[in-house]
Parts: C-alpha cells; sequence; structure tokens
C-alpha cells in the first residue's frame, strides 16, 4: 500500500463524497492550507491513486434502463487467450465494468443498455462472437440497491 497520510486519506474521502469540491474547501476540512492541498492532491493524481474525476449519471434518467451481469466462460486457458478476451471485452462500450474472477466463470461483466430488446441485440451480434467463449450466462439486475459507492478507505499513518 502506498504510503498515505491521515491528510491524503482525508482529502481521498472529501473528493469521494464531492469530486467538484474546490482546493479550499478541501484544504479547510482536512486542515491544511490550500497550498499544501493542492500539492497532495496533484501528488494523488500523478501517482495514479486518484484516477480521474467523473460524473455520477442516472442510468434511467438518460435512457440506460437495464444492467445485466454476463458470466463468461473461456476456453483453452492460457494468457494468450485471455489478453484476447480481455481486449475484445474492453472495446464493447456497453460493458461499464469487467473482471477477471475465479469461481465458475473466467470473467464477469457490468453491461448496461437500453432494455431487453437492447441486450438481445448486444448478445447476440457481439458477445456470442468474442473469442474462445464457451459459456455466457446472464444475471438481470431487478433494482439499483447501491452503485458507486464510496471507497472504505483505510486510516492514514
Amino acid at each position: 500500500m502506498p504510503n498515505l497520510d491521515k491528510f491524503d486519506i482525508a482529502i481521498l474521502k472529501c473528493l469521494q463524497e464531492d469530486a467538484r469540491a474546490t482546493n479550499v474547501e478541501i484544504a479547510e476540512k482536512v486542515n491544511l492550507s490550500p497550498s499544501p492541498c493542492l500539492r497532495r492532491i496533484r501528488n494523488l493524481e500523478r501517482t495514479g491513486i486518484i484516477r480521474g474525476y467523473t460524473a455520477d449519471i442516472d442510468r434511467k434518467e438518460v435512457g440506460l434502463g437495464l444492467t445485466v451481469f454476463v458470466e463468461f466462460k473461456v476456453v483453452h486457458h492460457s494468457r494468450e487467450n485471455s489478453e484476447a478476451q480481455q481486449k475484445a471485452l474492453l472495446a464493447i462500450p456497453e460493458i461499464v465494468s469487467c473482471f477477471l474472477i475465479s469461481g465458475t466463470a473466467d470473467f464477469l461483466a457490468e453491461v448496461v443498455v437500453e432494455d431487453l430488446a437492447a441486450y438481445d441485440r448486444l448478445l447476440t451480434e457481439t458477445l456470442l462472437t468474442l473469442p474462445n467463449v464457451s459459456d455466457i450466462r446472464s444475471n438481470f439486475a431487478i433494482r439499483s440497491i447501491k452503485t458507486h459507492g464510496p471507497l472504505k478507505l483505510p486510516e492514514g499513518k
């Protein structure tokens, strides 16, 4: 784990609550003056701990009403097959998150689309044509309970 102190952790917590907070607002909350606070934020960005800033968009409000968790099983486990599968999954814009997992499947992808008809098209025209796939299982979300929750950060040193 990187050497994060209590100020770094406090800054990260503030940014998780409100990524649009100004440096002055964050500095006040974490009991630092603005200059050192900004240096710390820039360092967290430079080291990749802060990967970026995004808007949390309501999926349903923009017409994306269906979330599907898709399990992929691949044939012939090898580094090359895994890399090919990862590359193919990364190229699909409807996949908003994806994980290499252990268990009955090899990959788990979160897919967000307009509706069942849109998922049917994605499944038949794209997912079923992926390289090295031997099985696909789809699990449909009934309701979102919690999405994009903040990370439970460790205490700083």
